[in-house]
C-alpha cells in the first residue's frame, strides 16, 4: 500500500554562507521566519531546543517551510545534475506576477532567464547564491 501523503510539509537547502544566503532570501522573497538559530549568547538549553537549525534559519509562507541549513564547505557549489535537487519551484498567482518578479530581479541585479511561456503555464528561472536553481511558476 503507497503512503498516503497529504501535501508538502517543507525542504531544507543546504547552503555555504548563511548570512549572504539569509540576505538573498530576506530580499527577494520577504518570507516571514519561523525558527532561527538562537545567538552565541543564549542559553545551553535553547541553543539544545534549537539545534536542528545547524546555525541556520526556516521561513514560513503559504506553501509551508523553507530552510537554510548552512553546514557545505566554502568551496562546494550546487549542479542540478547530481544527485539530490533538480530545482525548486514556488507558485505565484498569475503571469503579472511573474512579470513584477522579474522587475524585482532586475532591481536586485540578479540575472534571470525572462518570464517563459512552457504551454502549462509560464515559469522565470534564476539562481541563489550558492547557485540553487530557483523558479516561479504561473498558471496559464
Amino acid at each position: 500500500m503507497p503512503i498516503p501523503v497529504t501535501d508538502f510539509a517543507h525542504v531544507r537547502l543546504t547552503v555555504t554562507d548563511i548570512v549572504r544566503s539569509r540576505a538573498f532570501y530576506d530580499e527577494v522573497f520577504g518570507f516571514d521566519v519561523a525558527f532561527e538559530a538562537p545567538p552565541e549568547d543564549a542559553d545551553a538549553e535553547t541553543k539544545e531546543q534549537l539545534a536542528f537549525l545547524f546555525g541556520g534559519v526556516i521561513y514560513e509562507f503559504p506553501g509551508g517551510l523553507l530552510g537554510l541549513r548552512p553546514v557545505a564547505g566554502p568551496n562546494d557549489r550546487y549542479d542540478e545534475d547530481r544527485v539530490g535537487l533538480d530545482h525548486l519551484s514556488l507558485a505565484v498567482a498569475s503571469r503579472a506576477d511573474l512579470d513584477e518578479a522579474a522587475a524585482t530581479l532586475d532591481r536586485l541585479g540578479i540575472a534571470h532567464e525572462g518570464v517563459k511561456d512552457i504551454g502549462a503555464g509560464f515559469i522565470l528561472e534564476f539562481r541563489d547564491p550558492d547557485h540553487i536553481a530557483l523558479e516561479l511558476n504561473a498558471p496559464a
